[in-house]
C-alpha cells in the first residue's frame, strides 16, 4: 500500500500515475461509453500541492445530463428484476477491484484534493468495504415486515425507487461516492453521478471499474461539470426518483427547491460545526488526541470534524494549553509524504476562506495561540497553517459558523447546563463528542444534545450498519445499513383477507 512505501517512491508511482491521467483527461461515461460532453468544453482540475494542472475534464450540460438520465432510466428495468445473488456478485468483483486499484486511487485522491496519503489509502480501502456491506444485503434488500391480524395478512414488500442522482463533494471523493452508490446499486436502483468540479479524477476510476465488474451499461453514470449547469439539470430532471448529496447545507436547500416541482425525494448530508465537550472527570490524555484528530486530519475538511472545543473551566486553561503545543507540532507538507498529517486545502479560494477567519477570531477578540499563514517549508501550494483559537464566547462568528478547514476554536463552562446550551447554540447539529467519565452524565448529555449522531469517550469509529446523517441545518434522512435502504427503496404493503370477514353493506335490501 502506499502509506508502507517511502516519500520519493510516492512520488515516482503518482509521477506515472499522473501521466496516464492527462494523456486520457476525464470524460463523462454515459451508458457504458467514455464520451466528450456534448458541447465540447472542457475545464481543468489542479492539485492544490502546487495548482498546477493534472488534466482536462470534460465539461457536462443539460444536455449531457439528459442522454445520461435517459440511459439510467432504460437500464432500471432490467437491473432493478435482476435477482439480488447476481447484483451481489457484481458488486463483489466490484469491491476486488476498488481493492486491487487502491494504490492507484489513494495516491490519485492525494493528488487531486490535497488530503494526506496516510489517510487517503484508507479511504481507498474503506471505499471497497462500503461495496462489500452492501453487496452481502443485496438479496435481502426486498424483503420487509409480516403484519397479520385476526382477519387479515399484512406483509410488506421493497422495490427499488427508480432511477437516482448522486452528487457528492470534493474532500473525500472517492470513499463518499462509494458510501452513496454502493446501497443504491445494491437496492436495484441506476444512477448518475455528478463527482464535485474540483476533485473528479478518481471518480472516472470508480465507474470504469464498475463496468469491468460487470454493471450493465446505462446502471451507472457518471456526468462532470458545474453544480449551478449540470448539478441543476440532475436535481431538475423527470426521471431522476431521488438525489443524494454531500456538501454545504446552502445547495442542499437550492436541490430541495430545485427537486419540488418533480417530487424528488432527497437525502441531504450537509454542514456541520460539531461539539466536544470534554469535563473535568475525563480521561483528559484521550480527550486531547481525539479533539486533535477529529479536528485537523483530512486537513480539517470533513463535515463531522469536532470544530468547536468545549471544556470545563477547572481544566480548561491546562488542557488549551496542551492541545497548542500539539499543534504547532503538527506536520504540515506534501501529502504525498506519509510523514505528513495536513495537506495544502482544496483550491486558493478555499485557503482564502479560511484564513479570513483567523483574522476575524483577532478582530472578534479571541485568542490565537498558533495558525494562519503559509508554513515556512511550504513555498507554493494551498497551505496554512494549523489554527487554533482559545477564550472565544459562543456568539462569535468564529463560533457558529462552519470554516472547514485546520481551525479548531474552544471556549470554557461553568456547568453541564451551559455546556448543553453552547453546544446546541448553532443551526447544525451532525455530530457530538462527549468526554467523561460519569455514565449519567453521558446519558443525559447523549439524549439531550442537537446532533444525529453522538460519540461518547470516542472519535468518530463508524459502524456501517450505524445510522449515519444529521439534524437541522445538518441533513435529511440517514445513510447506513437497512437505512440506506429506507432511502433508496420503496415500501409496498400487502393486504390479504384470512377468511370471510365482515363487509359492511351499502344499498342492499
Amino acid at each position: 500500500m502506499a502509506t508502507k512505501k517511502t516519500f520519493e517512491e510516492n512520488l515516482a508511482s503518482v509521477k506515472q500515475y499522473r501521466a496516464q491521467v492527462a494523456a486520457r483527461g476525464v470524460k463523462n461515461i454515459i451508458n457504458g461509453q467514455r464520451v466528450d460532453g456534448a458541447s465540447g468544453k472542457t475545464f481543468t482540475t489542479s492539485s492544490p500541492i502546487d495548482n498546477s494542472i493534472i488534466c482536462n475534464v470534460a465539461e457536462g450540460t443539460a444536455a449531457d445530463i439528459d442522454l445520461a438520465c435517459q440511459a439510467a432510466w432504460d437500464a432500471f428495468p432490467a437491473w432493478a428484476a435482476l435477482d439480488g445473488k447476481t447484483r451481489r456478485d457484481i458488486l463483489y468483483r466490484y469491491a476486488a477491484l476498488i481493492e486491487e486499484n487502491a494504490e492507484r486511487i489513494s495516491l490519485l485522491e492525494s493528488l487531486d484534493t490535497g488530503q494526506p496519503i496516510r489517510f487517503m489509502a484508507k479511504a481507498a480501502l474503506r471505499g471497497a468495504a462500503n461495496f462489500r456491506f452492501f453487496a452481502d444485503r443485496a438479496e435481502g434488500a426486498q424483503d420487509g415486515l409480516t403484519l397479520p391480524t385476526n382477519d387479515h395478512l399484512n406483509y410488506t414488500v421493497r422495490t427499488p425507487i427508480g432511477p437516482v442522482g448522486v452528487i457528492t463533494p470534493w474532500n473525500t471523493p472517492f470513499m463518499l461516492s462509494t458510501w452513496k452508490i454502493a446501497p443504491a446499486l445494491a437496492a436495484g436502483c441506476t444512477v448518475v453521478h455528478k463527482p464535485a468540479e474540483l476533485s473528479p479524477v478518481t471518480a472516472q476510476i470508480l465507474t470504469e471499474l464498475g463496468l469491468e465488474a460487470g454493471l450493465p451499461p446505462g446502471v451507472l453514470n457518471l456526468v462532470n461539470g458545474y453544480g449551478e449547469t449540470v448539478g441543476k439539470a440532475l436535481t431538475e430532471h423527470e426521471h431522476i426518483k431521488a438525489i443524494a448529496f454531500v456538501g454545504e447545507s446552502y445547495t442542499g436547500s437550492l436541490i430541495m427547491q430545485q427537486g419540488a416541482p418533480t417530487l424528488k425525494r432527497v437525502h441531504f448530508e450537509l454542514g456541520g460545526k460539531n461539539p466536544v465537550i470534554v469535563f473535568a472527570d475525563a480521561d483528559l490524555d484521550r480527550a486531547l488526541d481525539a479533539a486533535i484528530f477529529m479536528k485537523y486530519s483530512l486537513n480539517g475538511e470533513r463535515c463531522t470534524s469536532s470544530s468547536r472545543l468545549l471544556v470545563e473551566t477547572s481544566v480548561y486553561e491546562d488542557f488549551t494549553n496542551r492541545l497548542a503545543e500539539r499543534v504547532k507540532k503538527i506536520k504540515v507538507g506534501n501529502p504525498l509524504d506519509p510523514a505528513t498529517e495536513v495537506g495544502p486545502l482544496i483550491d486558493a479560494g478555499h485557503l482564502s476562506k479560511v484564513q479570513s477567519y483567523v483574522d476575524l477570531a483577532v478582530e472578534e477578540g479571541a485568542t490565537k495561540t498558533s495558525g494562519g499563514g503559509m508554513p515556512a517549508n511550504c513555498d507554493a501550494g494551498n497551505y496554512i497553517n494549523p489554527t487554533f483559537v482559545k477564550d472565544a464566547n459562543p456568539s462569535m462568528r468564529i463560533a457558529q459558523e462552519e470554516i472547514f478547514g485546520p481551525y479548531l476554536t474552544a471556549m470554557p463552562f461553568e456547568t453541564e447546563a451551559e455546556a448543553l446550551e453552547i453546544a446546541n447554540g448553532v443551526k447544525y447539529g451532525l455530530t457530538a463528542y462527549i468526554w467523561t467519565k460519569d455514565v449519567t452524565r453521558a446519558l443525559n448529555m447523549a439524549h439531550k444534545v442537537e446532533a444525529g449522531m453522538v460519540w461518547v469517550n470516542s472519535q468518530n469509529v463508524r459502524h456501517l450498519p450505524a445510522p449515519f446523517g444529521g439534524v437541522k441545518n445538518s441533513g435529511i434522512g440517514r445513510d447506513g445499513g437497512d437505512y440506506s435502504f429506507d432511502f433508496y427503496m420503496e415500501t409496498k404493503n400487502i393486504c390479504i383477507a384470512m377468511g370471510e370477514h365482515s363487509i359492511s353493506k351499502l344499498g342492499a335490501d
